[in-house]
């Protein structure tokens, strides 16, 4: 049972090595003190943070983000430390929120290494605080213990290792600050819970468990952890050769997933650099120009003439210098990213990765999914892989309609709605060939039957289990069925009863593909529909609409929530996606099978000879 700490109340841990998960309303900083039996921090080198993420028995997330996932091996700890705190804080000088008052209350979950929940604290009734001690795992009689703390600190992050008798202080949270704001460490997104022996997803259950979802005819095993990757050894007053899984996490699949967003994050910190560089040096030019204009002395004549041309030089130097430094970090970027790619499992490769032809339906669930690329105008080559967690915490749009990419302006409406479709079954395809025989059913709804030459895939190959809905009537049953199967889970989710689902329920996560939206749907359909983009995902049945926004406006405002509801993605490149440190627009482009290649049949009907195989 899960214990849910209030303030001042403590909890035995049973285990040593321990995961600390953290959520926020907003990007923190996490981090770590040692302490000895006294409470008091030694010195800096006893402080895990950004700029110094790992010490002995403990690894913290290296820059601010809304979540996070604390590594604690107990054991690990030097044999004087008595005494481990967490502590979050607000980035400084980020632009963000300045108080824990203004966000939601953190919550604190303190796991095993399988994902099993050990205890819980939400962090209420913040204020005008800006850093919080938020637990305190405690050595006492030999045992370890962990206690809710939630003490708040007004004075910032300075004042928090201060009172924890920390004589740096001030250095040491300067030096944080500086690490997050200059984006000196990469942010890494928290992985899902790692399962110990399967890892089907699962339902929260308040007060009666999680709601069961393996397959009972199948079972699996967790892959032993990877050894640490040891990076080359670089040239002579060369950077380190990039390295494949070189970020932290408890397995490969887990470190690329990591090492990817903060390839992500570099590239984008990198190209912010460099346009601030430019825009700063082009303000210096205005600024010079408009003191030699406004002095009648040197407004003209050959003065005047050499003040303009040096002040063209210096801003033409400084972009010359912010160009090197951008291409000198794009360079490695575009290594490593090559390097990267070609070590990707399927959930996250290309399609056209060798991963492909030595598939095998795998036996546990993926941590993340790739839906496409990303790249800025800086460098169009550099394409950083766009992966999302699972399970799908939101529905996908794909969008049939005009677009602002320059593919949409010459691609006729009847062949972007194709596109649109073929891109869908590529997403279900790469679903249903990433998670475990039976773990994931396909559904189709299309009210005209206008879908067949895209979902001819899915069709001949097995892996869809039955025929698209088609008609009036075919809509309202199968949004009926999977309305039910929302409602019953999630009430056998709050009452504890998972095994009280009738049979006929398939526990399987569910994935609908909407073709064509919104003809053929009257407004109880397009009410169902809404009810399980807001409901869904959270009891495994995910949403995937295939619509011109421009088709539903007869409906008006009230389909508004639903499409805030969903990602939209494109068929076609735009660049409509925004990152969340600096705002850059990044071109999107879809993860497509190659032209010609029968990647996408291979891989389904292995799927459906898996299914056959079982049974399903």
């Amino acid at each position: 049972m899960t214990a849910e700490l209030v303030r001042g109340q403590n909890h035995p841990l049973s285990g040593t090595r321990l995961e600390i998960r953290v959520s926020a309303g907003g990007p923190v900083v996490a981090g770590a003190t040692l302490a000895g039996a006294d409470g008091k921090v030694a010195g800096a080198d006893r402080v895990a943070h950004p700029a110094s993420h790992r010490l002995p028995g403990l690894e913290v997330s290296r820059q601010a983000a809304a979540d996070h996932r604390l590594a604690v091996d107990l054991e690990a700890l030097p044999e004087d430390v008595h005494r481990v705190h967490v502590m979050l804080a607000l980035p400084a000088g980020a632009g963000g929120p300045t108080s824990f008052g203004t966000l939601a209350a953190p919550f604190i979950a303190v796991t095993e290494l399988d994902g099993a929940e050990i205890a819980t604290f939400t962090i209420t009734d913040l204020g005008v605080e800006s850093a919080v001690v938020a637990l305190e795992l405690y050595r006492r009689q030999g045992a370890w213990k962990v206690r809710a703390v939630g003490q708040g600190y007004a004075g910032g992050l300075a004042a928090m290792l201060h009172d924890q008798g920390l004589e740096q202080a001030f250095e040491t949270a300067a030096a944080i600050n500086e690490a997050v704001t200059r984006g000196m460490a990469r942010a890494v997104a928290p992985p899902p819970p790692r399962p110990a022996a399967d890892p089907a997803p699962q339902a929260p259950a308040p007060g009666g468990g999680p709601v069961d979802y393996r397959h009972p005819r199948r079972a699996t095993a967790t892959p032993p952890d990877p050894a640490p990757v040891a990076a080359p050894p670089a040239e002579p007053g060369q950077p380190p050769r990039p390295v494949a899984g070189d970020a932290n996490g408890w397995t490969m699949n887990e470190r690329l997933y990591n090492q990817v967003w903060g390839m992500f994050e570099d590239l984008a910190r990198s190209a912010a650099a460099y346009r601030s560089a430019v825009d700063f040096a082009e303000s210096r030019l205005e600024q010079e120009l408009d003191k030699v204009l406004s002095d009648p002395a040197t407004r003209v004549g050959p003065a005047a003439d050499a003040a303009r041309a040096e002040a063209r030089a210096r801003q033409a130097s400084l972009v010359e210098q912010a160009r090197a430094v951008l291409d000198r970090d794009l360079a490695q970027l575009a290594a490593e990213a090559e390097v990267v790619e070609h070590a990707l499992p399927p959930a996250f490769a290309r399609w056209d990765s060798p991963v492909w032809q030595g598939f095998q339906v795998p036996l546990e669930t993926p941590m993340a999914l790739r839906l496409g690329e990303l790249h800025l105008p800086e460098r169009t080559d550099l394409r950083i892989p766009m992966l999302v967690r699972l399970p799908l915490e939101r529905g996908l749009w794909i969008d049939s309609g005009r677009t602002s990419g320059l593919q949409s302006a010459i691609v006729d409406s009847s062949e972007l709605r194709r596109l649109a479709m073929e891109t869908a079954v590529a997403h279900a395809a790469r679903l249903l060939a990433v998670h475990p025989v039976g773990d994931y059913t396909v559904h189709v709804i299309d009210p005209a039957g206008a879908a067949g030459g895209a979902l001819a895939p899915l069709l001949q190959s097995g892996a869809l289990k039955e025929a698209p809905a088609a008609g009036a009537q075919g809509v309202s049953a199968l949004l009926d069925r999977l309305t039910r199967r929302v409602d019953l889970v999630q009430m056998a989710a709050r009452s504890g009863a998972s095994d009280s689902l009738p049979p006929d329920v398939d526990t399987a996560e569910q994935l609908l593909i909407v073709n064509d939206f919104p003809h053929g749907f009257d407004d109880r359909s397009v009410n169902q529909l809404r009810y399980i983009a807001d409901e869904g995902p959270s009891v495994g049945v995910h949403l995937m609409m295939v619509a011109d926004r421009e088709d539903a406006r007869g409906y008006g405002p009230v389909l508004d929530p639903l499409w805030r509801a969903l990602l939209r993605v494109t068929p076609v490149p735009d660049d409509h996606l925004a990152d969340p440190w600096v705002g850059h627009t990044w071109t999107y482009e879809p993860s497509l099978v190659p032209v010609g290649s029968d990647v996408l049949g291979q891989v389904l009907r292995s799927v459906g000879q898996a299914r056959q195989a079982y049974g399903i």
